[in-house]
């Protein structure tokens, strides 16, 4: 039976902010996405059509939180994280130069054994973020 399992992909993952307001600005500026819904303790964004990134305001996920639909258990975070984002080869220096236009500071620059390069910097959060090409991973 347990051969039939298989996960498909990681459907949503989550970063945990001070300040939604700063976040949301962040993420809409400098990494180019649309909420898909926002309420006062969290956002959701639609990344490549494949996956959600949520942003939860810090703290404000500890008390479960019952709707109509059921109960979505407490959760929270805390520390720098990282995640990491795919684009396009082509888009690589695209994006340097939007990042670089918008003030934003690269801390690294790995070029992978599979041939993919990754650019890392940081939100208003600490938070790692990854903008990765074909060529990180086996499977990508």
């Amino acid at each position: 039976m347990h051969q039939a399992l298989q996960l498909e992909r990681v459907l949503e993952t989550a970063l945990y902010v001070d300040d939604l307001n700063r976040s949301r600005k962040f993420y809409e500026e400098i990494l180019l996405v649309k909420p898909l819904a926002v309420t006062e303790r969290v956002c959701a964004y639609d990344i490549g059509g494949l996956s959600i990134l949520l942003l939860f305001k810090r703290g404000a996920t500890l008390e479960p939180v019952v709707t109509s639909a059921g109960t979505i258990p407490p959760h929270d975070g805390s520390g720098p994280l990282h995640i990491g984002l795919a684009i396009d080869a082509e888009e690589l220096d695209a994006w340097e130069r939007h990042l670089a236009m918008k003030g934003i500071t690269l801390e690294g620059r790995t070029t992978w054994s599979r041939g993919g390069t990754s650019i890392y910097f940081r939100d208003p959060d600490g938070h790692l973020l990854e903008l990765a090409t074909p060529g990180l991973w086996q499977t990508y």
